[in-house]
């Protein structure tokens, strides 16, 4: 299906008989009076014992009502709230008519990844920020819960394939089978051409799978979305590093017609202060990796894993939220998460600070770390804080952290994990001659169709921004995808 028709698709839905029928089956006044539903959670005494989903979904009777919320506006600004541009308003009617196969249909044509969307993308911040009942002083309809509903339970609905275009016949190679490069390879494989990704490591999902934690997105949810994937015709080659096993000029010489790179941002960074190199001190990286992907604490696994008892994980974003939530189910007496600013400056997703907290996480804020100390054996046991005070507004808008004098207090710990953020991967930009590569280590491209130095190499997702979220990568995708086409297809 190309874009004209999936444009015409939308706007057909949009005048269906159904659909004037469930606008008049409730006034407004009865949909906006219906109070927004809550997500099933497992209890938290519970969980911290194991790495089932926190979040259970929604039922189909909680759902149906739900979906009642969304008045249909005419202009519904919670499309051009989503960095992919679903039709939020015509997979929710669905669902309120009893249609869930429909709603995931309808969602499927412009995402690639619903099931996993659902559940980490930051909805508060996109879609539902955009939501008419912002303005009117209540909660937005609940886009997310409802996109995980119907991806959860419509059943076998495949991503829409290329049925009824001629295939291009053209190869189009993808480094990185993370959230770009999964959106990125859907939309090429709908438009007709033979699209191939090249993961370096040996499973396929990158960030999703390495990254964030099974009680957060199970690998079966990320599977599931792959395996739908395959079947519109994406091939998946493991084990292999563009720009070491093999190079951008075998890619052309076997055929591939452009690259799209989605490598990702895995280098990470740490603060510069004396004790980092003590054992017990690591990347948040290296320790959900570890965890995650390589199946560490978890029984017929070898992997090694530091466990600690007092932890601390330096940060506050979402991924600062996923170690030390992990710390805790591995063991960690007290968990603790140090933060420079205050927690209304924390960028995490305000749900994974709830859960964190229910799940017993101490939260040091206005805190910085200044110095590790180690025992005799070169063994982290102590860090020493620095107390923080809000100054003047960054460039980011945010407070700056000023350091208050002579307030510095030091606390045990046997553990402490990094989580400041991340750099892009060198290499791929520092294999390819002729790429423009800023200051930070990130592909430059044009904003508008990810196009690079290099006109038949894309790019998108941490290595263009330097860290983003799951969504707004899948959205460097799509733009990619189509400007890609429109240049293949001379459009």
């Amino acid at each position: 299906m190309n874009d004209t028709a999936m444009k015409d698709l939308s706007e057909n839905s949009r005048m269906a008989p159904w659909r004037e029928d469930l606008r008049g089956s409730r006034s407004a006044k009865e949909r906006t009076s219906t109070p927004r539903v809550k997500m099933p959670e497992l209890d938290p005494t519970y969980r911290v014992t194991c790495n089932d989903e926190v979040n259970r979904g929604l039922t189909p009777a909680q759902a149906a009502v739900e979906a009642t919320r969304c008045l249909d506006c005419p202009d519904p600004q919670c499309v051009t709230g989503c960095p992919v541009g679903i039709d939020i308003p015509g997979f929710i009617k669905n669902i309120e008519r009893g249609c869930v196969g429909e709603a995931l249909e309808v969602i499927r044509l412009t995402s690639a990844l619903p099931a996993v969307c659902g559940r980490v993308c930051p909805q508060e911040k996109q879609c539902e920020s955009r939501c008419i009942y912002n303005k009117m002083k209540k909660q937005p309809v609940a886009i997310g819960y409802l996109e995980r509903f119907a991806a959860d339970n419509a059943g076998n609905v495949p991503s829409d394939t290329s049925a009824g275009q001629q295939p291009h016949g053209a190869r189009i190679a993808v480094a990185g089978s993370g959230p770009a490069g999964l959106s990125f390879a859907g939309d090429m494989a709908r438009r007709g051409y033979r699209v191939t990704v090249f993961e370096a490591l040996h499973e396929i999902g990158g960030v999703l799978k390495y990254g964030i934690p099974q009680f957060r997105l199970p690998n079966s949810i990320v599977d599931r979305e792959i395996e739908s994937l395959k079947a519109s015709g994406v091939e998946f080659v493991k084990d292999c590093i563009v720009g070491k096993t093999i190079s951008y000029d075998d890619l052309l010489s076997d055929g591939y017609k452009a690259l799209f790179v989605a490598s990702g941002a895995g280098l990470p960074r740490f603060m510069g202060i004396p004790g980092e190199n003590y054992i017990g001190v690591m990347s948040c990286n290296e320790y959900l990796t570890r965890v995650n992907l390589m199946g560490a604490g978890t029984e017929g696994y070898d992997t090694p894993v530091a466990r600690g008892k007092h932890v601390a994980v330096i940060g506050g974003g979402n991924t600062a939220m996923d170690a030390v939530r992990t710390a805790r189910r591995m063991g960690a007496e007290r968990a603790m998460v140090v933060y420079r600013r205050g927690e209304e400056e924390m960028p995490a997703r305000v749900e994974e600070v709830k859960h964190a907290r229910e799940e017993g996480v101490e939260f040091l804020t206005l805190h910085n770390p200044v110095e590790y100390i180690a025992d005799d054996s070169g063994h982290v046991r102590s860090m020493k804080l620095q107390r923080m005070q809000l100054g003047e507004p960054d460039e980011s808008g945010r407070r700056s952290p000023v350091p208050v004098d002579g307030a510095i207090e030091e606390i045990p710990v046997d553990m402490v994990i990094v989580s400041v953020g991340v750099s892009p991967n060198p290499l791929i930009p520092a294999s390819i001659d002729g790429l423009d590569v800023s200051r930070r280590g990130t592909i430059v491209v044009n904003d508008a169709t990810m196009q690079s130095s290099i006109p038949t190499i894309y790019a998108g997702g941490d290595i263009v921004r330097g860290g983003a979220t799951v969504i707004l990568a899948m959205g460097d995708g799509r733009r990619a995808a189509e400007a890609l086409h429109a240049a293949l297809s001379g459009c």
